[in-house]
C-alpha cells in the first residue's frame, strides 16, 4: 500500500460547519465536477491526480452527471492507499429543481448515495430556491413546469436526511439574504452553507455579512469567474487590476483571486482538470494580498454573471431577475 501521508503534497485549512453532525470540518478548497463537455476518463483521472496533490473536498451535483465517475474514483483512491479511508474526502451533492419537493427529498439523495457508492454525504445543498415540475432531470426547464418551492416543508425533509445520518450537513446555493432569512425562521437544522457566485469582480459583501452574522459558511463558485461555460466570461482573468497585484506578487491572476476568497473568509470550488493549475489553485496558503491590494480590489466595478433568466416566467414563480434575486444584482 501507498504511504498516505506522501500523497498529499499540500496542506489544505478548514472550516467547522456550525450545523454539522458530528462537528464536520470542511476544506477550504473543493474540486468542482461540473464538467462541459463530460469525459468520464478524464475526469476520474483528475480526481486522482487532485487527490494526490492534497485535494480532499469534492463538489457535485446531480444535475452535473459526475457523481458516478466521481463516486469510482474515490473507491479507487482508497484502494490505491492515496488515502487511508472514505472519512478523509468530504463530499458535496446538490437537490435538483425538479426534485425539491418534500416527498422526493430522500429520495433523490438516496439516489445520488447510490449513484456515488457512498453511505452518506458531507454536505447536502438545495440547489436553487425553486421547484419544478417532477420528472425528468434536465438543466432546461420550460417555463410551465417552474413552481413556487415549499421552503418550510421541503428544508424539513432536508434536516430528516441530516438526522438520518445520510448527509452530514444541510446547506442552500444561490440563496439571496431574504430566501435565507426565511430559512433561519423555520429551520431546526440551520444551514450551515451558502454556496454562491463569488470572485473580485461579483463580491457579495451584503450577502457575506449575513452569511457571518449567521454563522453560515460562503462557498463561492466561479471563483475565477467561469471561463469556458455557457454563462461565464474572461472578465476575471483579464482584469487589470488584478494582472497587476498578481505581477507584483509573482503570482498568476487565478491565485490572487483565490487568496482574495480566502481572505475574505469563504471558501470555494475551483474547477481545472490539468495538473499544473490544480497545483497552482492550492499554492495560496503561504502568502498575504496587502492592504493597498485590497483597496484597488474593492474599486473593482461589480457584476453578476449568472443571472438564470431560465427561472423567469410571467406567471412566476419569479417574474423578474430582481424577484428571484430579492435586488441583489
Amino acid at each position: 500500500m501507498a504511504d498516505v501521508e506522501q500523497s498529499c503534497v499540500f496542506a489544505v485549512p478548514e472550516v467547522k460547519l456550525s450545523s454539522s453532525s458530528g462537528h464536520r470540518h470542511m476544506p477550504v478548497i473543493g474540486m468542482g465536477l461540473s464538467p462541459d463537455p463530460f469525459d468520464e476518463i478524464a475526469l476520474k483521472q483528475a480526481v486522482l491526480e487532485s487527490i494526490r496533490l492534497g485535494y480532499r473536498h469534492f463538489d457535485t451535483a446531480s444535475l452535473y452527471g459526475s457523481e458516478k465517475a466521481l463516486g469510482e474514483a474515490l473507491a479507487e483512491a482508497i484502494q490505491l492507499g492515496l488515502v487511508s479511508s472514505r472519512e478523509e474526502f468530504f463530499v458535496t451533492s446538490k437537490l435538483w429543481v425538479t426534485d425539491a419537493h418534500p416527498d422526493l427529498v430522500l429520495p433523490a439523495l438516496q439516489k445520488s448515495l447510490r449513484t456515488l457508492q457512498l453511505e452518506y454525504l458531507d454536505l447536502y445543498l438545495i440547489h436553487w430556491p425553486i421547484s419544478a415540475k417532477p420528472g425528468k432531470l434536465r438543466g432546461s426547464i420550460p417555463q410551465e413546469e417552474l413552481q413556487l418551492m415549499d421552503y418550510k416543508s421541503v428544508w424539513g425533509a432536508m434536516e430528516e436526511c441530516q438526522r438520518l445520518g445520510l448527509t452530514k450537513s444541510i446547506g442552500v446555493s444561490n440563496f439571496s439574504c431574504k430566501k435565507l432569512e426565511n430559512i433561519f425562521s423555520f429551520a431546526t437544522i440551520p444551514p450551515s452553507v451558502n454556496q454562491v457566485e463569488m470572485n473580485p469582480l461579483w463580491q457579495q459583501k451584503k450577502l457575506r455579512e449575513f452569511c457571518k452574522a449567521t454563522n453560515v459558511i460562503v462557498t463561492a463558485f466561479s471563483p475565477l469567474g467561469a471561463i469556458g461555460t455557457w454563462w461565464g466570461s474572461n472578465h476575471v482573468l483579464d482584469n487589470e487590476t488584478l494582472k497587476e497585484i498578481a505581477k507584483a506578487h509573482g503570482k498568476t491572476v487565478a491565485q490572487v483571486c483565490l487568496r482574495w476568497s480566502y481572505e475574505q473568509g469563504a471558501t470555494f470550488v475551483v474547477k481545472s482538470f490539468n495538473k499544473e493549475r490544480m497545483k497552482q489553485n492550492l499554492q495560496i496558503f503561504d502568502w498575504e494580498l496587502t492592504k493597498e491590494d485590497q483597496e484597488k480590489i474593492n474599486q473593482i466595478p461589480q457584476r453578476r454573471f449568472l443571472l438564470n433568466e431560465g427561472f423567469i416566467s410571467p406567471n412566476g414563480p419569479f417574474k423578474t431577475l430582481d424577484e428571484l434575486w430579492d435586488g441583489e444584482l
